[in-house]
């Protein structure tokens, strides 16, 4: 529920921290994978550039991506791309 800035922050925070592995399964445990793919559709500039970048680096992890999909991710990540 916080302000624009505050959600650029979060998710640059979640970006970062999942280059570690037990981050990563902390993250999607708490639901992060669909908060990330709600700010890559629905955010401002500079959130769906922050929570692209954090569903990137989750996604490196095989059930991650299975997760992502399920989460609509594959389609909000396409459009950014070819739309930005």
């Amino acid at each position: 529920d916080g302000n624009e800035g505050q959600k650029e922050c979060a998710a640059a925070a979640l970006r970062n921290l999942a280059y570690n592995d037990d981050n990563k399964a902390a993250i999607v445990a708490a639901g992060g994978i669909e908060v990330l793919v709600s700010l890559a559709r629905d955010g401002n500039e500079g959130q769906k550039e922050e929570a692209a970048g954090a569903l990137w680096n989750l996604a490196i992890n095989d059930d991650n991506k299975v997760a992502i999909a399920a989460a609509g991710g594959v389609e909000v990540l396409v459009s950014l791309a070819r739309d930005g």
